[in-house]
């Protein structure tokens, strides 16, 4: 069947289409943090990148990238119509994530990032969300002082 639009105005209409999520996705993360008592995090940060999770104390940023925007390399699969198009997309998205995980990383932030395939397998997600975790709390406690560069107050009761 024929589009009723011209190209020029189908990209123009598909390009103010602007997604709300992946709220499916974040929702069972949400459920493996709980299930495994990770307190402590956030959503909706305005960080660069808009990381999906955000513990700020540990300053510790989580990405769940989806398989197909992404471009895991081992689900993707490049659809069969306008490759070309797809193949660059994806590319970019996958150049967007390096770039945006550098600069956070060079602020001071610890970014992880699981494959939304990966929340499957919830105890091997929790596990590693957690030594990334544990790895800033023991830097805090050598330190002296928290994430953020203050002094702080008393992590041991």
């Amino acid at each position: 069947m024929a589009d009723m639009f011209s190209r020029q105005h189908r990209s123009a209409i598909m390009a103010k289409i602007r997604s709300a999520g992946n709220l499916s996705t974040e929702l069972r993360f949400i459920r493996l943090l709980r299930k495994h008592k990770i307190n402590g995090w956030r959503r909706a940060s305005n960080l660069l990148g808009r990381p999906d999770f955000v513990f700020r104390l540990q300053r510790v940023v989580v990405f769940v990238d989806g398989d197909f925007w992404h471009g895991n390399p081992q689900k993707y699969r490049l659809p069969k119509s306008n490759r070309e198009y797809w193949q660059k997309k994806i590319e970019r998205n996958r150049r967007r994530d390096r770039l945006v995980s550098r600069r956070l990383r060079e602020s001071g932030w610890v970014v992880v990032r699981f494959w939304e395939s990966s929340l499957s397998s919830d105890e091997a997600v929790a596990k590693r969300l957690k030594m990334a975790l544990m790895r800033v709390c023991v830097k805090i406690r050598e330190s002296g002082r928290l994430a953020n560069g203050r002094k702080k107050y008393k992590l041991d009761h």
